[in-house]
């Protein structure tokens, strides 16, 4: 799976991989430009998540009350 992911990545031009010639050899990842500019970009979502996180979970937490989601029925 992460292999899979790391490939992705790659392929799209997102991820530079270096082998180095260690024993056994290593494998080194790295954002290239095209990814550091896509990070920048979602510094901002990122920033807005963390800002609203509380907000996010307060209407998660009212949706769920109000539709009885994680309540425990009683069969009494």
């Amino acid at each position: 799976m992460l292999t899979q992911t790391l490939n992705d990545l790659q392929r799209d031009g997102y991820v530079k991989r270096v082998v180095l010639p260690t024993k056994p050899p290593s494998v080194e990842y790295s954002l290239s430009q095209l990814g550091q500019s896509l990070f920048r970009q979602l510094q901002f979502v990122l920033n807005w998540a963390r800002a609203n996180h509380e907000e996010v979970a307060a209407a998660r937490l009212a949706f769920d009350e109000k539709r009885g989601v994680g309540k425990k029925v009683s069969l009494q």
